[in-house]
């Protein structure tokens, strides 16, 4: 990472490092928040780490019809990344959209790749608009095994993050999933599809609990040529 993008986050100092929490052994499955195996992955740091999440993401502001491809939505994403930003919460810069990586002989594209300035850490995120499923979790924590290693700077910055935001999810399997992975990922749902999926969404309840980050004007920025 260079150090330009450091210098715009702010609070991008060792002295703001992750506060410590005790150790729980259990998955957070809380109502209303991003199901997540931090406790586990990142013991005494999982507190901190799980108030950058929110569930479910708003994304109305893409203005997307029917059930969007998931290139379409990204690319909607980086149309209006100032609301997309504001809507994942503060601390997140922006690194890249279908970051590569290489590994061995293959190339490998991230959906979006992130950069958090009080976490001071990495972090991947990937999109499914659909229900997510168990394979979505073994491709985010490869994702995230090879931004750690080839990407992060161990001596500065923290072990990467990895968040699946996917159109639905089955709690039961999502709890099952995260146990086999010790990388720290989270997986949410987001809001603001056409009514013919919204029954795929979390209850009324939840979503009255999600704020309306979006700001006036989207960016301007034209989409990235493929």
């Amino acid at each position: 990472m260079s150090n330009s993008l450091l210098d715009n986050c702010p609070g991008a100092t060792s002295s703001s490092s992750w506060a410590s929490a005790p150790l729980h052994r259990q998955l957070h499955l809380a109502e209303g928040a991003a199901a997540n195996n931090f406790d586990v992955s990142l013991p005494g740091k999982s507190d901190a780490v799980r108030q950058i999440l929110k569930d479910p993401y708003r994304l109305d502001f893409t203005e997307l019809s029917g059930r969007p491809a998931e290139r379409d939505l990204e690319d909607a994403l980086v149309d209006n990344l100032v609301r997309f930003l504001t809507e994942l919460g503060v601390g997140f810069a922006f690194v890249g959209r279908q970051y590569p990586i290489v590994v061995g002989d293959s190339e490998y594209r991230i959906d979006l790749l992130f950069y958090h300035c009080k976490l001071h850490c990495y972090v991947v995120l990937e999109l499914k608009t659909r229900k997510a499923r168990a394979e979505h979790f073994g491709q985010l924590g490869f994702y995230v095994s090879v931004v750690d290693d080839l990407v992060r700077d161990k001596e500065r910055y923290e072990p990467t993050l990895g968040i699946l935001i996917a159109e639905s999810r089955d709690r039961a399997m999502v709890e099952y999933a995260l146990r086999g992975y010790n990388t720290p990922l989270a997986v949410s749902t987001y809001a603001g599809l056409p009514e013919g999926v919204r029954e795929l969404l979390p209850s009324a309840e939840d979503l009255s609990r999600i704020a309306d980050h979006a700001l006036n004007a989207p960016a301007t920025s034209e989409p990235e040529e493929e």
